[in-house]
């Protein structure tokens, strides 16, 4: 626990000061009232739709507990290779169940015009992906069980390394996955990223554009990978009309600032003080079925990992809305340029039908980042702080 903590404190600090205080927005009069309207009814539908997701997900796996180790009778693979197959078939049984919420998501995005991606290509669009997941949490069920029949109930503490290292591994590799990126081609925005980077103290890191504006007018760009895997990938949508170029050099500064932060491994340190307690509470919850070295284990193994989650998901969200926030400071330090963060985010609004004020329960359990509200109010804080226009 006193090691926990630590990693907490240290992991803590953030470039926005302490002592900020964000001002109070006119959601009505900072953005435009018949958008707002537009994106409570949009987010209202999408809100449900999450809800019964996660009901029909916790009722699927809590059924599949109780149910699934009656499989091991018909399978002759030995202790591991039957926990495996379990792991793949309840893992198999968690994407059908999801798929027709999905689906329903997928339907509303076109009936509101957010997206024209035909339902085949949707589907399959991020397969690679899901394949590198689906055999990521495969490899550390593998090793776990080989742990666990070692070590016995022992294994937690190197069983949390284990995932530790695995979605260090995930996130490292993951920018070799996308086949889907072209290098930026804007000159002007190019020799920004030089200047910021020299202002962030970074080096050279590659700009990446993905096409998606054959099916949707959603805008977004996002930092990914670490050491030599970085990178920051911007949807060309992002990159045309309503947003102006000051709106896309802050985009830049606030991805490349994530960088500089080192957001992406600080969010693998943030992973491992989750790993170990639940680790510990997948040891103590599965040793009635045996331990994890026991594949009547794993179905329950699935449950638990799930409901941890969903648990964790408002602190998780809390920690990642911060890291946020830094980045929205970091790059208003470095362009001096409230103006085009504030109009970025009203350009969110309408081009993605963000709601601007969400409700606090759907802030706290889906809200990654900061409200388009708050991130305004950010703006005009550091104008106000630092008397920029």
């Amino acid at each position: 626990v006193a090691g926990l903590v630590a990693g907490a404190v240290l992991l803590s600090p953030t470039a926005v000061p302490g002592d900020l205080t964000l001002p109070a927005i006119d959601v009505g009069r900072t953005f435009d009232a018949g958008y707002v309207e537009e994106a409570r009814r949009y987010e209202r539908f999408l809100y449900l739709v999450w809800i019964l997701a996660q009901i029909a997900l916790l009722a699927t796996l809590w059924l599949y507990a109780r149910r699934g180790a009656a499989f091991i009778r018909e399978s002759s693979a030995g202790p591991i290779g039957t926990g495996m197959l379990l792991a793949m078939l309840g893992l198999g049984i968690v994407w059908l169940v999801v798929l027709p919420f999905r689906l329903a998501s997928h339907w509303w995005d076109r009936r509101n015009d957010q997206s024209d991606l035909d339902y085949f290509s949707w589907l399959f669009e991020d397969w690679a992906v899901l394949g590198a997941e689906f055999l990521s949490i495969c490899i550390a069920l593998l090793i776990v069980m080989g742990l666990a029949r070692w070590l016995g109930e022992r294994w937690w503490l190197p069983g949390a390394a284990v995932f530790v290292g695995i979605a260090a591994l995930f996130n490292f590799v993951a920018p070799y996955l996308d086949f889907t990126t072209e290098p930026l081609r804007d000159k002007a925005l190019i020799a920004s990223a030089e200047r910021y980077e020299g202002e962030l103290g970074l080096s050279s890191i590659p700009i990446r554009v993905e096409e998606v504006s054959s099916y949707t007018d959603q805008a977004n760009a996002y930092a990914y990978g670490f050491g030599p895997t970085r990178r920051v990938v911007f949807w060309d949508t992002m990159l045309q009309e309503p947003f102006s170029d000051g709106e896309q050099r802050i985009v830049l500064a606030h991805e490349l600032a994530h960088h500089s932060q080192t957001h992406l491994p600080e969010g693998l340190g943030w992973f491992a003080l989750f790993a170990v307690p639940g680790a510990w509470i997948l040891m103590r919850v599965t040793r009635r079925r045996g331990g994890m070295g026991a594949p009547e284990a794993v179905p329950l193994a699935l449950l638990v990992v799930v409901v941890f989650q969903l648990v964790t998901t408002p602190l998780a969200n809390t920690i990642s809305r911060r890291m946020e926030a830094e980045a929205d400071w970091k790059a208003l330090q470095v362009t001096r340029d409230p103006a085009s963060l504030e109009g970025l985010m009203i350009g969110f609004s309408e081009t993605g039908l963000g709601d601007p004020d969400p409700p606090a329960w759907a802030q706290l359990m889906l809200g990654t980042h900061p409200s388009l509200a708050d991130r305004v109010a950010m703006a005009r804080a550091w104008a106000d702080r630092t008397n920029a226009p």
